[in-house]
């Protein structure tokens, strides 16, 4: 048996599961050699210490085009691991589309190390600790690997800097880093932004006030909750945030991202003339240590974690913040509960203000936790001046990329009927970006706006959260 300190090298090319036996392989366990139509695949996906489920739903599909079937794994020993191959080995035995996924196994302190070095593949996916992360992006990316990797990248100002070295890099040397922003491939926010381009529609997006944003989005999500249709285990280390961050530069990435994408699609932002922070605050879930077993499994809270007078963890993952965006206020907030009531689940709330309409998009108990999207006149404008610039929309949309999209009205509002072939799910949109990524590794250019916003997105995020430092 090896010592769990020391370096495991496994190069096992297994299908559909591998099973940890803790000890290296034999004389008599060659090497298998990859088939030569892997060979002949244009890209290869290695994993770096997969952490974070996310880095499981990139498998969900069966394959990508010009993508081979075999995957690198690089990681420490542990339950991070174990936890990894328990999510994606299922996608391989699914009776239904089942994917063909085969990995090669190293695992052991020097993981990350021997990954840069043997460079077995080319591109690098990132779904795992957060502090880490961005100087590992920054390794990769100067190893030679395009990089694909989960929110957060960035959870500490001080480490804005080695972003920007991210971006230069990756320039300079033609690498890609695309980070998974998945709600870009929702299509309630995806109607969404086009109606608020739409000036017969919409109008112009108003000011707004601090305390009356033009923007706001607020989204609530669970610690226990099932993902691929299991109970999502998590590790220890998601309720430590100086390892995983706070809610404010954590999930509030994506509320930060959709606000951008939505208010300048396809514009340029920097952050030193375009944004200006004007209020946060932050909040913590308490935990008991039976429900910190419950979504870790494990019997007790480690003994670094500083707990108060009962023995409850209070994990500061809940946060709210305002920022004005060329002028234009924006108020994002983010809520984790421990546990969605029987029948309910995550939910997201958001409205956008013009001068001839506002447009929301609600997921509550009158939408069955399903996010429908709905249009209501501004104030002061009739229902009549909106309706027919809106059912034009509506046409122009039929003859575009969705054709089925209806609108109804209710309740002096309308809300966008969407048909269900365009609702695929929030696991299934890991694919979806996967293939955007791939595309633009094939040639598509990458819209020059998008380091320009990833970097300003990150400075929102820990600029929130320095704001909430300095109120302590």
């Amino acid at each position: 048996m090896l010592n769990p300190n020391a370096l495991l090298s496994i190069a096992l090319i297994f299908a559909p599961v591998l099973v940890f036996q803790g000890c290296a392989p034999g004389p008599d366990q060659s090497l298998k050699e990859p088939q030569k139509a892997e060979m002949d695949s244009k890209h290869r996906f290695v994993v770096l210490d997969p952490g974070h489920f996310h880095a499981g739903l990139v498998f969900k599909r069966p394959s990508y085009e010009g993508v081979s079937s075999l995957v690198g794994i690089y990681a420490p020993v542990g339950d991070d691991f174990v936890d990894h191959m328990a999510r994606v080995t299922p996608f391989n035995t699914r009776s239904e589309d089942p994917a063909s996924w085969r990995y090669r196994i190293c695992l052991g302190p020097e993981c990350e190390k021997i990954m840069l070095e043997e460079k077995f593949g080319d591109i690098a996916l990132l779904s795992g600790k957060n502090k880490p992360k961005i100087d590992r992006i920054l390794a990769c990316v100067k190893s030679g690997f395009n990089v694909l990797s989960d929110k957060p990248w960035v959870i500490d100002a001080a480490k804005l800097p080695v972003l920007e070295q991210v971006i230069a890099e990756a320039q300079s040397s033609g690498r890609v880093v695309y980070d998974i922003m998945t709600e870009r491939h929702e299509i309630t926010t995806i109607l969404q932004r086009m109606i608020v381009e739409d000036e017969a529609a919409f109008g112009t997006v108003i000011e707004g006030l601090p305390e009356d944003p033009a923007l706001v989005k607020k989204s609530v999500h669970h610690l226990y909750k099932l993902v691929a249709g299991r109970p999502n285990k998590r590790p220890w280390w998601f309720f430590n945030t100086d390892i995983q961050g706070e809610g404010l530069v954590d999930v509030t990435t994506h509320l930060v991202d959709m606000a951008f994408w939505t208010l300048c699609p396809d514009e340029p932002i920097d952050y030193k003339s375009d944004i200006e922070m004007v209020s946060a605050e932050h909040w913590p879930t308490v935990m008991t240590r039976e429900q910190f077993e419950k979504v870790t499994r494990l019997p007790d809270f480690p003994p670094q974690f500083e707990l108060d007078a009962q023995g409850r963890l209070h994990y500061f993952c809940n946060g709210r913040m305002n920022f004005k965006l060329r002028r234009i206020n924006v108020g994002l907030e983010v809520v984790w509960n421990f546990q969605a009531p029987e029948g309910t689940g995550d939910t997201h709330f958001s409205i956008i203000k013009g001068t001839k309409a506002h447009v929301l998009v609600r997921q509550g108990p009158e939408q069955n936790y399903r996010p429908e999207l709905y249009v209501r006149p501004a104030p002061g404008v009739n229902l009549s001046a909106v309706e027919e610039p809106l059912k034009a929309f509506i046409a122009k949309v039929n003859q575009g990329k969705y054709p089925g999209v209806s609108v109804v009205k209710e309740k002096g509002e309308w809300r966008i009927d969407i048909p269900d072939k365009y609702r695929i799910g929030h696991e299934a949109h890991f694919g979806q970006v996967t293939g955007s990524f791939l595309k633009i590794l094939e040639g598509e250019p990458l819209p020059e706006w998008e380091y320009t916003n990833l970097m300003a997105k990150y400075y929102v995020t820990t600029s929130a959260l320095e704001l909430c430092r300095k109120q302590r």
